[in-house]
C-alpha cells in the first residue's frame, strides 16, 4: 500500500479528502458499573443528556462536558471493550490550573499540572517523562493534567489557547470569541473600502464559519468576499 508523507502539522489534501460535513458526536467508554459511572460524571458537573433503559437489558447513558461539542456514552450492551481500556481521552481547556482546581473542588483525584520532557510522556506515568508545572513558555498544547474515572478510563486535560493553523476553532469562551471577533473586524476593515455595499454581519458570519472549519484567516477573508459578492 502506498503511503502519503505530509509535512508536519499540515493536513493531507487531495481528491480523497471528504467534503461531506461529518461532525464527531460521541465517544463510547467502557465501564463495569453504569450507576457508579453515572454518579462520577454527575460529580464532574457534566450535563446528563440521556439515560435510556430497555427491556432487553440495553442501557445508554450520555454526558457532555461543559462547552463541548462532543459527548461520551456508556452503558450495558453498548461495547465489548474491557472497562477502563479507554486511555488518553482529551479535554481541551483554556486555563489548565483553573481546570485542575475545578476538579479538586469536585473531589476528583487529579494529577499535578505537568509538561512533557519527551514526546508522548503525557500518555504515560513515567516519572522521568513528566516535569512539574505548566510549560515554562506557556505554549499552547504543552501543559497537562490527568484524572481517571472509577474504571480507570483516563482523561487528559490539555491547555490550548492558540490552535495550530488549519485546526479550526470551537467551544468559545468569552476571551477566545473576543479575540476572533477582533481578528474578523481587522480583516473586514481591509475588505470594506473597495467592497460593494453590504451589511457587515454577512461578511462576519462567513468569515467566522470558515475559521471554525479550519481555514486560515486569509482563506476566511476570501470566503467573506465570496459570500458578499456572490449575493449582490
Amino acid at each position: 500500500m502506498a503511503t502519503v508523507n505530509a509535512p508536519a502539522n499540515e493536513p493531507v489534501g487531495g481528491a480523497s479528502v471528504a467534503k461531506v460535513e461529518m461532525k464527531f458526536e460521541v465517544a463510547v467508554i467502557p465501564v463495569a458499573n453504569v450507576d457508579r459511572s453515572k454518579a462520577f460524571y454527575t460529580k464532574l458537573g457534566w450535563r446528563l443528556d440521556a439515560d435510556f433503559q430497555f427491556d432487553n437489558g440495553f442501557r445508554v447513558v450520555q454526558f457532555t462536558p461543559p462547552g463541548s461539542g462532543c459527548s461520551v456514552q456508556f452503558g450495558t450492551k453498548i461495547t465489548t471493550a474491557a472497562p477502563g481500556s479507554a486511555q488518553g481521552l482529551y479535554l481541551v481547556v483554556a486555563d489548565i490550573e483553573a481546570a485542575r482546581n475545578e476538579l479538586l473542588t469536585r473531589s476528583v483525584e487529579v494529577s499535578e499540572v505537568f509538561h512533557a520532557s519527551k514526546p508522548g510522556a503525557q500518555f504515560r506515568q513515567e516519572a522521568d517523562g513528566r516535569l512539574s508545572g505548566a510549560d515554562p513558555g506557556n505554549r499552547s498544547y504543552f501543559s497537562f493534567a490527568t484524572f481517571d474515572d472509577p474504571d480507570g478510563n483516563t482523561w487528559l486535560c490539555q491547555a490550548v489557547t492558540t490552535r495550530l493553523p488549519g485546526r479550526g476553532l470551537s467551544n468559545f469562551d468569552v476571551a477566545s470569541l473576543t479575540e476572533l471577533l477582533r481578528e474578523t473586524e481587522q480583516h473586514h476593515g481591509g475588505y470594506e473600502p473597495n467592497a460593494p455595499k453590504h451589511h457587515w454581519s454577512g461578511w462576519y458570519a462567513a468569515y467566522i464559519v470558515a475559521r471554525q472549519e479550519g481555514k486560515t484567516p486569509d482563506e476566511a477573508a476570501q470566503e467573506g468576499k465570496l459570500h458578499i459578492e456572490g449575493h449582490r
